[in-house]
């Protein structure tokens, strides 16, 4: 039975089935009076300091955590393994003027990492080439054909960039021909690694600490390694050194998208970053920020739900290279160009993903109740390229790590999600050096692999048993509440003061309140599909009310409630943000769950 105490306001159930606990529920009285004085000595509110307390940060801490800055938070780019035969191998083909070729992930950690590398090497006037892989016909990471094309073209070096550490037999080919580098993150299949030089914060023997950057990230700490050894050479006494902060911009935008954890460096990333986008210095995203319609300055909201998803739809369905050829874009109308076609292969994905989730959802929902710790779904026809959208949609309706594979001539090609603490990118590489599946890896939240259809049975009991503790996870995760207020405690200032705690994502969530005691006197569904659902809340009083929004209400268990035509009393979560149209500040609550009183 549910121990109702330990839940705010005492919601074990709502309307969306979900327990609403404290962020932090260890908190007692002494930290509540840490908080205080923190709020004191910072000149800060209550609820600002409480919500700071209960994500470990301190009154020590609390200018680093509100105001990171990159000069404090960057570690030496030595401190990764084999940085510094890296950066001296690229400084001598800059000091040569050698020819390198770039070979990416299709994802947006890959186009970004691709883009800054190699405008980088063309600055300091190295020829570049590069290549993304199509993800049906030549799959994800470094092939043979390829990597051959660039050498036959003149490339001297072989740079790949978030993929590599896993292609052992296929790069150890390659370095016979050319020198390789590898600027991954991804974990490796065990200690072996590629001939040439890997630089990467997984790799085993790597004591850097930074397992959580993105490949991006990686590049943009190479890039500075070599600027370094540049420098000490006296290359910069006779050439121009090029703008590494310039390259925060794709860097931000690739931690984002990679969901990576945003703390620490990765934090301080992520806000510089979107700084330096902000300035609007670099055509393809200035551009296709004016065709997606992003109003805001640059934000973690807008990277992640209208630039990174366009960027992805190339490599997802149609050609791979697209959304790097945005992201180098020089003139204004081939950026043009390329940003409406990323724009309407999104929607054409959008339309793929709506095909397959209605069958995958209901599947989904037959496995669970039939007991199955892991969702495993395949079907043929399914596009590969969209089925880790699918797995994730569906881990976040089921609380379930979830499979999601596209059955083509006998093998089933996918892409997994996970839940907090089930490590699936392990299970997966265990799976894989089982000999269960062809192919496999990832990371604890992630994961990609490949397993004959006659095989799948054995692999979902496989990881059924590896992760059955899913089953004690209730069926949709709680949701973790930052703070209680009332519609007058839901104002535009606290909006300004919870903002400053951004950027959100992994390791810093969004804070969620609970608005208490209102009334929903007006709800409305808006938008093209009908699926967003804008509502007007009232407080006891009768008097002030709170603007808020719902999307995807079509699937919110909660929506029903907010609709009731009896306008019942209410307690809502969501998330309260300033917002600024027109030269008019405003403030809108963006609404996640709801319970009647």
């Amino acid at each position: 039975m549910t121990d109702t105490t330990r839940c705010v306001l005492g919601v074990d159930h709502s309307a969306g089935g979900r327990q609403w606990v404290w962020r932090d529920a260890s908190l007692g009285q002494e930290e509540h009076r840490v908080a205080l004085g923190m709020a004191q000595r910072l000149g800060i509110p209550e609820l600002l300091a409480r919500i700071l307390s209960a994500r470990g940060i301190t009154a020590e801490t609390a200018e680093t955590f509100l105001t990171p800055r990159l000069r404090d938070l960057m570690p030496d780019p030595s401190c990764l393994k084999d940085m510094d035969k890296a950066a001296l191998r690229l400084a001598e083909a800059v000091t040569k003027q050698e020819t390198v070729g770039l070979f990416g992930d299709y994802d947006v950690d890959g186009a970004c990492g691709t883009a800054l590398m190699a405008d980088f090497l063309r600055q300091l006037g190295c020829g570049v080439q590069t290549h993304i892989p199509d993800r049906i016909t030549e799959g994800y990471g470094p092939n043979v054909a390829a990597l051959e094309r660039m050498i036959s073209g003149g490339a001297s070096i072989i740079i790949c960039i978030d993929c590599g550490t896993a292609a052992v037999s296929i790069l150890d080919e390659i370095a016979q021909k050319a020198d390789v580098i590898v600027l991954d993150h991804h974990k490796p299949d065990g200690a072996m690694l590629p001939r040439g030089i890997v630089v990467n914060p997984n790799r085993l023997d790597c004591d850097s600490g930074l397992g959580s950057i993105c490949a991006a990230a990686v590049v943009f700490m190479t890039m500075t390694a070599v600027t370094r050894a540049l420098r000490r050479s006296g290359w910069f006494q006779n050439h121009r050194e090029p703008n590494l902060m310039g390259a925060l911009d794709l860097t931000a935008l690739a931690t984002i998208c990679d969901v990576m954890p945003l703390v620490g460096l990765n934090r301080a990333f992520v806000q510089q970053g979107l700084k330096v986008m902000a300035r609007g210095e670099r055509l393809g995203l200035v551009t296709l920020s004016a065709v997606a319609g992003v109003r805001e300055d640059a934000s973690a909201m807008s990277c992640g739900f209208a630039l990174g998803p366009r960027i992805n739809a190339g490599g997802r369905i149609a050609k791979a290279d697209l959304g790097l050829n945005l992201l180098l874009a020089e003139d204004q109308e081939v950026a043009q160009q390329l940003a409406e076609e990323l724009d309407q292969v999104n929607r054409q994905r959008q339309t793929v993903e709506s095909d397959i989730l209605d069958y995958a959802m209901e599947h989904a929902g037959q496995q669970v109740q039939a007991g199955h710790a892991v969702i495993f779904l395949h079907k043929g026809g399914w596009h590969p390229g969209v089925v880790g959208i699918v797995a994730g949609r569906i881990k976040e309706k089921f609380n379930r790590p979830v499979l999601v594979g596209a059955l083509t001539e006998g093998v089933i090609k996918g892409s997994a999600r996970s839940v907090p603490g089930l490590d699936l990118g392990a299970a997966i590489i265990a799976a894989r050096q089982s000999g269960l599946l062809l192919t496999g890896g990832g990371h604890a939240m992630a994961a990609g692999f490949s397993v004959a259809e006659e095989k799948a049975d054995e692999l979902h009991s496989l990881l059924d048993e590896t992760l059955s503790a899913a089953r004690e996870l209730p069926p949709r995760d709680a949701l973790k509440i930052d703070g209680v207020v009332n519609v007058r405690g839901a104002s535009l200032d606290v909006a300004k003061q919870l903002e400053r705690l951004s950027p959100f994502g992994p390791g810093n969530e969004e804070p969620l309140l609970v608005v208490q005691n209102v009334r929903c006197v007006k709800a409305d569904r808006i938008g093209r599909d009908g699926n967003t659902m804008r509502v007007l809340l009232r407080g006891e009083d009768g008097g002030v009310t709170l603007k808020g929004l719902v999307f995807r209400a079509g699937d919110a268990d909660f929506a029903g409630t907010l609709e009731d035509k009896a306008m019942p009393l209410l307690h809502v979560v969501g998330q309260l943000r300033p917002e600024s149209w027109q030269g008019r500040e405003n403030v809108t609550f963006f609404i996640v769950d709801a319970k009647k009183v």
